[in-house]
């Protein structure tokens, strides 16, 4: 149907529907862009008032659910849920060491091509100069345009920029602030949710039974509608993210219309990007459609190659800075924070399939970087430096690998893959192959199955960040390497390939 819908437009003279309208019909002529398809890797930051307890992401909701471990932190810390609430943290975020020119340097030192900053989480905050929402990060809290500042350090340093908004869910999320402890000495004492003082935080009370993802209720539809419309006109972004599915029905889609049409170039393409999941199910609020946007997969990824650029999104540790989190490290350990090597090796996986990653970079409360996350971001530039040119611009090959790792399902919320020396990724670009090895295999000769002699015959081989000779030879089992005695930096390495027409023998 897609490609019925191409071939018309192209007899009108057009690509897409330009410009392009709420129309499902419309959308589906959507093409992504060649530079999101080129950039591979982007960095986020998912950063807010949330950073101030460091205690986590979902913090804000989940200070009023009686016996979570975050409502325990909150009365310990704060006071309790009847007498303070959020709107009690929110001053408290001051972002006093925030510095979006210095973090934008190093992102771009290690590799992203476009960076996206969180405009407003589920709390129903808005980090930018909002005109229809005082709970802004202009008008209180750090008192700073956080969205305008990332825009320019993101465009002075040639990355495209991006938003992610999250308000869609925060009418339903919030509701919980309306409660009440069940038990205890404040049993039955209504939560501040219910104060109307504090009623364009909390939002209104939903309708009973309104309590999926994404609200049914036409008021909140017209106030997500306002903001991110705001949001999108003033800032212009590369790339629109939204937390869910397409939002609110044809609300969402005449926006994302909006989106596409502000970035059309002169033969008509647009140049933007939108991304939504797909996951959540509320199919009467919230919809997903091949071929009009981009799939976003939350901490996971697909099991084979996609016939469309799609992205991932993932974090170094938890969502928001976490000082008790815990996550697994290449070496096995566990830690705060992710290593380089994790990255690379899904990295890797990812763009093999056809698709992006989307990496969040935790900052503290005051906006700076602890020196563990510092050191993730400055080892993957460390290792982009030498092997980026078999990530960035790249295509998936004919197969996208081999090894233990091809058993790996997909979906979301799946992402500690088994991946190792065992592991190669493939990756093409002009007339070259590039086999990413995702482990230093404990052998000194190597093997790739899928470059096996019927496969095509292979011009010349290099080690990227090697130099000197490499033996290699080619046989009817695979194609064997001799690896020198310098290590690759990581572990992970690749081989470039050259060849007429490589093929692959196949999994």
């Amino acid at each position: 149907m897609r490609s019925a819908l191409l071939l018309a437009a192209s007899l009108t003279g057009f690509t897409h529907a330009a410009p392009f309208t709420s129309d499902w019909e419309s959308l589906k002529t959507y093409e992504c862009p060649e530079w999101f398809r080129d950039a591979k890797f982007g960095i986020w930051s998912h950063w807010g008032p949330q950073s101030v307890p460091m205690y986590g992401d979902w913090y804000a909701k989940r200070l009023f659910e009686q016996g979570h471990k975050q409502n325990k932190h909150f009365i310990e810390h704060y006071g309790h849920p009847a007498e303070k609430g959020w709107e009690s943290v929110i001053p408290q975020w001051q972002a006093e060491k925030f510095d979006p020119e210095k973090l934008m340097a190093l992102y771009q030192r290690a590799g992203a091509k476009y960076f996206v900053s969180m405009a407003v989480h589920h709390d129903n905050f808005d980090l930018w100069d909002s005109k229809h929402h005082r709970w802004n990060a202009v008008a209180m809290g750090p008192k700073r345009d956080i969205v305008g500042a990332w825009a320019k350090a993101a465009r002075n340093h040639g990355l495209k920029f991006g938003v992610s908004e999250h308000l869609g869910a925060s009418f339903t999320w919030w509701q919980v602030s309306r409660g009440a402890d069940k038990t205890g000495p404040k049993a039955g004492v209504s939560y501040i949710g219910n104060n109307p003082e504090f009623a364009d935080l909390y939002h209104a009370k939903a309708q009973p039974g309104d309590n999926k993802w994404y609200t049914t209720n036409p008021a909140f539809h017209q106030i997500w509608n306002k903001r991110i419309t705001d949001l999108v006109t003033n800032y212009k972004p590369d790339l629109l993210y939204s937390d869910g599915g397409l939002p609110f029905g044809a609300i969402g889609r005449k926006l994302v219309a909006k989106h596409y049409n502000n970035h059309a170039s002169d033969d008509g393409k647009t140049q933007s990007v939108y991304a939504c999941k797909s996951h959540h199910g509320n199919f009467e609020n919230e919809q997903y459609v091949d071929g009009t946007c981009v799939h976003d997969i939350e901490r996971g990824a697909v099991a084979t190659i996609a016939a469309d650029p799609w992205q991932t999104d993932t974090s170094i540790g938890d969502w928001f800075y976490n000082s008790t989190w815990q996550c697994q490290r290449s070496d096995g350990t566990k830690g705060m924070y992710r290593d380089a090597g994790w990255v690379i090796r899904m990295l890797a996986d990812i763009v093999s399939k056809n698709g992006n990653l989307l990496l969040n970079v935790i900052q503290r409360p005051d906006g700076s970087l602890d020196p563990d996350a510092e050191k993730t971001v400055t080892e993957i530039g460390d290792w982009m430096a030498i092997n980026g040119e078999a990530i960035h611009g790249t295509r998936p090959w004919k197969v996208f690998g081999e090894g233990p790792g091809l058993k790996i399902k997909g979906g979301g919320f799946k992402e500690d893959y088994p991946l190792g020396a065992n592991d190669i990724r493939f990756t093409t670009k002009k007339n070259a192959v590039y086999a990413i090895f995702l482990g230093k295999p404990d052998e000194k000769k190597i093997q790739i199955a899928n470059l096996a002699s019927p496969a095509g015959k292979v011009d010349s081989l290099t080690i990227l960040g090697i130099s000197g000779k490499i033996e290699w030879r080619q046989t009817k089992s695979g194609l064997e390497i001799t690896l020198p005695s310098q290590a690759p930096a990581l572990d992970v390495f690749v081989v470039k390939l050259n060849g007429d027409n490589l093929a692959a023998v196949g999994p």
